[in-house]
């Protein structure tokens, strides 16, 4: 069947008015990639049974399908065929030229006409999708950022991603669509706006294409500006390792000077030295150190918190000096003298023999406690004085030992006073002397010879019977003291059992002993009386009459 008998039979059949008024195609439009091949479908289910099937393009034939076979329109030729089981009109490669209005005419074979119109956009592919800045670099707070994302293809829609993360109009960001690009608009651009990436994306119906990544430095900072020490003390000492560290939030990091009360120290960089202070000739007096950082970008200074501190040096070669000469108690004077060869020393205390020593009465300190006078000298100022340097970081001790020579004090001389003839006799003399004493005996004002302490005789006679007297002499103070001592020597068996020389804890023995037994019979005698019924007469002492009492002695 021709193209002429076909329209004659459609013409025929409009006239018979059975026409279905429901469209047998989907709501369109329909879309396609330029160059790529469309599909028209219908809403027919089924295999439909038709009379002839016709679809047009702007009121031009595109395609006509009859029992008899197809027929394409001439311009159509090898990119269009309809499908006689469901009607579908297949057609590509399509080009910009068919753009436009398409409709369907289905005769079934009772004569009822089905009809439907739709639209099909052909859309050019996406592609070159970039972006693009009005600024290589940001400053944080202060720019203003420009996006521009430019795509080639049809019916484009845009949108921006951080990351992951949709950005959408509003607050700080501006998001513009004008035909083939988009433009994000980011102001007082903070440094977390641009480190996504940023990505665009290009799309229309069919397709879509995201931008590469993009990533705009945004500079800031410096700020949270820090300084840390190593040894975080008031006072520091010379001789560890010691470093100050300053850091702060910047990009690109930021460049570090130096300050010491406010004045700038010829050190560079995020850390400064224990042997760059001393460099300085800083440190043995507390000083503020702060650190500045210096954003080259964004041209921001910003000071760190000030941390203050001393360098001290350890204290080393303490000593002591005091008197060259002889000291003699109740008429000399001792000055004595602490120093340290090395360090810093901040306080100086005195010390003898362990305690802790105070002005008052014949001590007194002089220069800032490094000195010190005791005027007059007594014989109790004899001992080891120490003194002690510190400061906040250290200690050294320094000692003397100081000699006062005194005495001989009181002399004493201990022995017995009587013995039995050819007992031993010892006798001891005693005396507090510094330097000790020299010791000398007389036997009744004539010099016996004999020196030291003790005197000795070995068999007492009568004619040991005497005063015996100990001279005590201190060659440095000249000074003498003596004690006689009276000697008396017995027949034997005639001196009393304690003065045979029982000694003093042999005496507390027979007295305790006495006091014992006594206590003893006592309990006894008491403790029958309740227990036995007494019927012993007592009996009855008489002035007249004399009783003896022994009491022997265990010894």
């Amino acid at each position: 069947m021709d193209l002429f008998n076909v329209k004659t039979l459609l013409l025929l059949l409009s006239f018979i008015g059975c026409c279905a008024g429901q469209s047998i195609l989907p709501v369109g439009p329909v879309y396609a990639t330029l160059g790529t091949n469309v599909t028209f479908q219908t809403t027919l289910v089924g295999k439909v049974d038709y009379l002839v099937i016709v679809w047009n393009f702007n009121g031009v034939n595109v395609a006509t399908r009859t029992a008899g076979g197809l027929k394409v329109g001439a311009q159509y030729t090898g990119r269009a065929a309809i499908n006689n089981t469901n009607a579908f009109l297949y057609l590509g490669p399509v080009t910009a030229a068919d753009n436009g209005q398409y409709s369907i005419s289905l005769t079934a074979m009772d004569g009822t006409t089905s009809t439907g119109e739709t639209q099909l956009q052909v859309l050019e592919p996406v592609s070159g999708v970039t972006i693009t800045s009005n600024m290589p670099e940001a400053l944080e707070s202060n720019s203003t950022v420009v996006l521009n994302c430019f795509a080639k293809g049809s019916f484009l829609k845009f949108t921006w991603l951080n990351g992951s993360t949709p950005i959408v109009d509003g607050n700080r960001f501006a998001l513009k669509q004008m035909g083939q690009s988009s433009t994000l608009t980011i102001t007082e651009v903070l440094r977390t706006d641009l480190v996504g990436p940023i990505y665009c994306t290009a799309a229309n119906q069919l397709q879509s294409q995201m931008s590469a990544p993009f990533n705009l430095t945004v500079y800031y900072g410096p700020e949270a500006v820090t300084i840390t020490a190593s040894n975080p003390d008031l006072f520091i000492s010379s001789n560890i390792n010691f470093t100050l560290s300053c850091s702060a939030t910047s990009s690109p990091p930021a460049t570090f000077t130096w300050y010491r009360n406010h004045r700038m120290m010829e050190n560079a960089g995020p850390f400064l030295t224990l042997e760059v202070i001393r460099k300085h000739r800083f440190g043995s007096e507390t000083g503020e150190y702060r650190c500045r950082a210096h954003n080259a970008k964004t041209g921001r200074i910003v000071p760190s918190p000030g941390i203050s501190f001393a360098v001290m040096d350890t204290i080393s070669g303490a000593t002591v000096s005091g008197p060259t000469s002889v000291l003699i108690a109740g008429n000399s004077t001792a000055n004595l003298s602490c120093q340290a060869a090395n360090g810093t020393v901040t306080a100086i205390t005195w010390h003898k023999d362990g305690l802790r020593l105070s002005a008052g009465g014949r001590l007194a300190f002089f220069a800032n406690m490094s000195s010190m006078t005791i005027s007059p000298l007594q014989q109790e100022d004899n001992g080891e004085y120490r003194c002690q340097l510190t400061n906040p970081i250290h200690k050294a001790e320094a000692f003397y030992k100081l000699v006062v020579n005194f005495g001989p004090e009181k002399a004493e001389v201990k022995g017995k006073k009587a013995v039995e003839v050819d007992n031993k006799v010892e006798l001891t003399c005693f005396a507090d002397s510094i330097p000790q004493a020299n010791f000398t005996w007389k036997f009744n004002g004539t010099d016996t010879g004999v020196k030291g302490a003790r005197f000795t005789i070995e068999m007492a006679t009568v004619k040991d019977i005497g005063m015996y007297t100990c001279e005590a002499n201190n060659a440095v103070t000249g000074r003498t003291a003596t004690y006689t001592h009276s000697l008396d020597v017995k027949a034997k068996g005639t001196l009393p059992v304690d003065q045979e020389g029982l000694s003093d804890g042999a005496i507390a023995g027979i007295v305790i002993g006495v006091l014992i037994a006594l206590a003893v019979a006592i309990g006894l005698i008491v403790y029958c009386r309740q227990k036995v019924p007494f019927y012993f007469s007592p009996v009855s002492l008489r002035p007249s009459a004399s009783y003896n009492v022994r009491v022997e002695s265990p010894y």
